[in-house]
């Protein structure tokens, strides 16, 4: 396939397959509760059936990753956010009422009724492929719709086990998978769906906007951002370290609301550096244990390298938390890292880290940490670490971010009744929870006029009845 016909067949499969299920969509509009439910045990059944296979193509993707981390964060969030979904599934199909003006429409009714959008495109990034690809699934399958998803370049051997298996799932005018073979991604944010959702990084994020934005398709964007923790001096550091040590080389740190840089008193960083000595080397022995995830690409393993080097080379003291070497590049594995006193220019502090590396900032009041985070993007998560509820609800109200896990990092993600979303240079729009629901669903307006309806006394000609009656409703 030359370079020219390569991304005209690519759009013309894209087209037909929008059209397929559009048509598909077109001949049965409203899917019932039971097929709905129907659509998402089969989903879920799909992730049982192919938990293994599944387990090792996304550890494939990484080079090396934790299969136990595939199954707490992909497969496990999947299977028991479907089960949440289909509980709940009654009571959000279900039509609202609404308050009607009974001073002019005496007898009527109003309703929200909420109705499948038709067809929704779904494209993924490759650090939690499974979960970034079959939640969003789980809420536009439960709203009724169908669904085309992209994936990334970086997830070639799920992507290839999920067009090869999902169609014994799901019809292809139901559901259809796309690998990135280059160029991909382009046509597909230029398809004229009626809902589109991205999740990746914000240069992207604006590139896919711009596209849709030709189509006038609604999107829902989920970004990144540089989140930050910020552990306050009541706080025993202790309990802290253990879980933003945790949450932070999850993934080796791969994860879009993961702790981006910590904020500590300026007197107790020695202690939190002391206690991650310790933690860090009990969790994982070295580089080569199974427990310790790789980084995705080299251009990913460059970039970290390189953003070390230039923090060292500046000025900044880099603790590696790991005995042995710093990084292995047979495996792109990069150890552990805490980063003390990098320039608020440098590399770590200035683009979101995606990685195993931990900037930390002294401050010697709230409001130096407050000033800091609120010069820049807004960011997708926001950490607080307080034992003083007044405390925490003055970081609230002062830092405004996408989501928030008091006393913890991330969970607020793994929170089925709650919305997860961005804001600002962070993203927009919500799933998860029924906000998820209504972001794929139409919340459709509907009047229903009474047999007799006083509007009648309203219509020309008009007289001094029609006077009187708006000189009483506009006085």
């Amino acid at each position: 396939m030359n370079d020219i016909a390569a991304p005209i067949q690519t759009a013309a499969l894209l087209s037909s397959t929008l059209a397929r299920q559009r048509q598909a969509y077109f001949a049965h509009p409203v899917p019932s509760l039971e097929e709905r439910k129907a659509d998402l045990r089969a989903l879920q059944r799909f992730v049982r059936d192919h938990k293994d296979a599944i387990c090792d193509a996304i550890s494939a993707d990484y080079g090396h990753r934790s299969r136990h981390e595939t199954l707490l964060a992909e497969i496990f969030p999947v299977v028991d956010g479907i089960d949440h979904v289909i509980g709940h599934l009654r009571h959000w199909m279900k039509p609202q009422r609404r308050s009607v003006d009974l001073r002019n429409f005496f007898g009527a009714r109003n309703r929200v009724i909420p109705q499948p959008l038709g067809v929704v495109g779904v494209i993924v990034p490759w650090n939690f492929p499974l979960n970034l690809s079959l939640i969003p699934l789980t809420y536009i399958f439960a709203a009724g719709n169908r669904a085309m998803v992209k994936m990334s370049e970086n997830s070639r051997h799920l992507a290839q086990l999920l067009i090869e298996r999902v169609p014994d799932y799901f019809p292809p005018e139901k559901l259809q998978f796309f690998d990135e073979t280059g160029g991909v991604g382009v046509e597909f944010s230029r398809l004229p769906f009626d809902h589109l959702l991205f999740t990746g990084s914000g240069a992207t994020g604006r590139a896919v906007m711009a596209a849709a934005a030709q189509n006038l398709c609604p999107v829902t964007l989920e970004l990144g951002g540089k989140a930050p923790a910020i552990v306050c001096d009541d706080f025993p550091m202790r309990l802290a370290a253990e879980r933003i040590l945790f949450v932070k080389y999850l993934n080796a740190g791969q994860i879009c609301t993961t702790v981006d840089h910590l904020w500590l008193p300026k007197a107790r960083i020695a202690e939190f550096v002391d206690l991650a000595c310790q933690i860090v080397p009990a969790r994982f022995p070295n580089l080569a244990t199974p427990d310790y995830t790789s980084i995705i690409d080299q251009r990913s393993f460059d970039r970290l390298l390189a953003a070390l080097d230039d923090a060292r080379a500046r000025g900044a003291t880099l603790v590696q938390l790991l005995p042995g070497p710093a990084f292995d590049a047979a495996t792109r594995k990069i150890a552990p890292h805490i980063v003390l006193d990098a320039p608020a220019d440098s590399a770590l502090w200035q683009r979101e880290i995606f990685g195993p590396i931990l900037p930390i900032r002294g401050y010697g009041t709230l409001e130096e940490a407050i000033a800091v985070i609120n010069a820049g993007p807004r960011p997708l998560a926001l950490y607080p670490f307080s034992n003083d509820p007044a405390t925490v609800q003055m970081l609230l109200d002062r830092v405004m971010s996408g989501g928030v896990s008091v006393n913890d990092a991330l969970f607020h993600v793994g929170q089925h009744d709650l919305p997860f979303g961005g804001v600002g240079d962070s993203g927009m729009g919500h799933y998860h929870g029924e906000e998820g629901f209504h972001t794929f669903s139409k919340l459709r307006p509907v009047f229903y006029q009474a047999r007799f309806s006083t509007l009648k006394f309203m219509m020309p000609p008009y007289g001094k009845f029609a006077d009187r009656v708006l000189a009483f409703l506009t006085k």
